[in-house]
């Protein structure tokens, strides 16, 4: 659907068909002014319009509350135990080392283009506008689906505080947890979209407050599981069997249950993400990015590690089914256990708060270029509260609505969640794969100006970020009963539903940009870079940029 205003307003750059990193600009840049971060917005033909009151505490913190040490690890600690045995900790190294090439990949595209969406706007810049659209389409529909999978993740933790939180049966229906679950994530969807809609410094000061609790708790965990140990660190060779009876034997268990991993360590490119909101971002934004991935992977493994140690048996059924809350009880028992589960669930709404800010931005990003249905009211930023107030709604009602799947088919609600983790996984792809194209052609020109780059290394990193994306995305999509159809009944398109949804996204979104989209998109004149104005007073012109093959 195109907005009113669409090819009128467009600027002859299509919302920036350059495919190197330098500026391509028509016009002499503007002057040095109060805001010199503003600046590098006029490569891709954007006037600033959002307040810049983030600094370097405030952007770590919008990236590893999207990662959330304790979210991810006591939301699937359960699974990556259940299939492969205590030996799946080595996937968190493993998984650490691969995000880390696309994180410093990131990081140096950050340092050069701080700016909203991110990964829809690199993608455009590095590649080109279809693939730019592309990227972010998928990075919006995965960001909408992990918020409603974030929000479930209540489910798991309130209910083991305390029975009154089951406020649907007793547990024990069929659907009764299920139902519950629902109920819980729409309260925190509920209160991430009025967070996010009040602005980016309420935003901001919930989410530093909670990230600030969660690196505490976190210590503390870890420091208290060191006390209770029991066994050694060899506990993470034993494999318990897991691959007895696998075509591929262990390796085909620890693949799976690699997912747990891989279904942690993403979302650190938030960070770059509120670009245009935080304060000498080109700097602030790389540090951020590396910053938390590598404390996510240092707290989090001693995490899985130390509950491996510390748990009274390794053979208790509560290890993959309830994970690392039943670890918690077990070893603090039900008054240390309860409190430190108030604290996961701190990290769990500082986790959605965060996906939502994210996918807030990429929607804000991708409707002043024109790319998304009302997009002229989409990219409308609140004169008071300086936040795009429509987008954080409509994420909020998207995701209500993918968590109604949950209630009656929990099953299709986890293949639904999967997928939106490989289209996060794609995205990425889209991103990594053109900066290495770019690279290869000689177009990459990296930050000067003493800001993060890799120099030398940029190339093999790029390469490593390209081949480990590509294995992933083949990982997670990879059709196995353990993942996508659990429990009876067994049904084929469960199984093949990441490779057929995913395709279904990816191809029809490719044809949509093709036929439709392809002549609407383009910077809206509102939101439009400006030269300045000229001595007969008109109205400032759109600057215009320079496309390039």
């Amino acid at each position: 659907m195109s907005s009113p205003d669409a090819p009128s307003a467009r600027t002859a750059a299509q919302s920036g068909t350059a495919q190197t990193g330098t500026a391509q600009t028509g016009t002499a840049p503007p002057a040095a002014g109060p805001e010199p971060d503003d600046t590098g917005l006029t490569e891709f033909g954007y006037r600033p319009e959002l307040q810049r009151t983030l600094g370097n505490f405030h952007t770590f913190a919008a990236g590893i509350s999207y990662i959330s040490i304790l979210t991810g690890t006591f939301q699937l600690f359960y699974f990556g135990y259940g299939i492969g045995g205590p030996a799946y900790w080595w996937s968190w190294p493993l998984v650490f080392a691969g995000q880390l090439m696309i994180a410093l990949s990131f990081a140096e595209l950050a340092a050069r283009h701080p700016v909203a969406g991110s990964v829809y706007n690199w993608a455009k810049k590095l590649g080109n506008p279809h693939i730019g659209w592309l990227a972010g389409w998928m990075m919006l529909v995965a960001s909408i689906v992990s918020l409603a999978a974030v929000a479930l993740a209540y489910q798991l933790t309130l209910p083991k505080i305390s029975a009154a939180f089951q406020f649907i049966g007793d547990g024990t229906g069929t659907y009764d947890t299920a139902t519950n679950g629902v109920l819980l994530a729409a309260v925190l969807i509920l209160f991430t979209t009025l967070v996010n809609a009040f602005g980016v410094k309420l935003m901001a000061r919930i989410n530093t407050a909670g990230v600030f609790i969660e690196l505490i708790a976190t210590v503390v965990l870890i420091v208290l599981f060191a006390v209770h140990v029991v066994r050694g660190p060899g506990v993470v060779l034993q494999t318990h069997h897991a691959g007895d009876g696998q075509h591929l034997g262990y390796l085909g268990a620890f693949l799976t249950a690699s997912l747990a991993s891989a279904y942690v360590m993403y979302g650190f490119d938030t960070a770059a993400s509120l670009g245009e909101e935080s304060l000498d971002p080109s700097r602030n934004a790389p540090r951020a990015i590396l910053r938390a991935l590598i404390a996510s992977f240092v707290l989090g493994g001693l995490i899985l590690l130390l509950a491996m140690m510390s748990v009274s048996s390794l053979n208790g059924q509560g290890l993959s089914t309830d994970g690392l809350q039943y670890v918690v009880l077990d070893v603090l028992g039900d008054t240390g256990g309860k409190a430190m589960l108030w604290c996961v669930l701190i990290a769990v709404t500082v986790c959605a708060l965060a996906v939502h800010t994210a996918a807030i931005r990429l929607a804000f990003a991708m409707s002043r270029d024109n790319n998304l249905p009302a997009a002229s009211l989409m990219a409308k930023v609140s004169p008071r509260f300086r936040t795009p107030v429509l987008p954080a709604v409509i994420v909020g009602v998207l995701s209500l609505g993918v968590l109604l799947l949950n209630i009656r088919q929990p099953q299709i609600f986890s293949v639904v969640t999967s997928i939106g983790i490989i289209m996060i996984y794609l995205a990425y792809l889209l991103v990594t794969a053109p900066m290495l194209i770019a690279r290869l052609r000689g177009r990459w020109t990296p930050a000067g100006g003493g800001r993060f780059t890799l120099g030398r290394w940029g190339l093999p990193v790029n390469v490593l970020a390209v081949l480990w994306g590509a294995g992933m995305i083949v990982n997670l999509a990879w059709p196995r009963d353990a993942v996508y159809n659990a429990t009876p009944p067994h049904h084929w398109y469960l199984r093949y539903g990441a490779v057929l949804f995913v395709g279904a996204v990816a191809v029809g979104g490719f044809a949509y940009y093709w036929c439709v989209q392809r002549h609407r998109t383009g910077v809206l004149a509102e939101h439009a870079a400006t030269t300045e104005p000229t001595t007969t007073g008109t109205t400032d012109a759109p600057v215009t940029l320079a496309a390039t093959d």
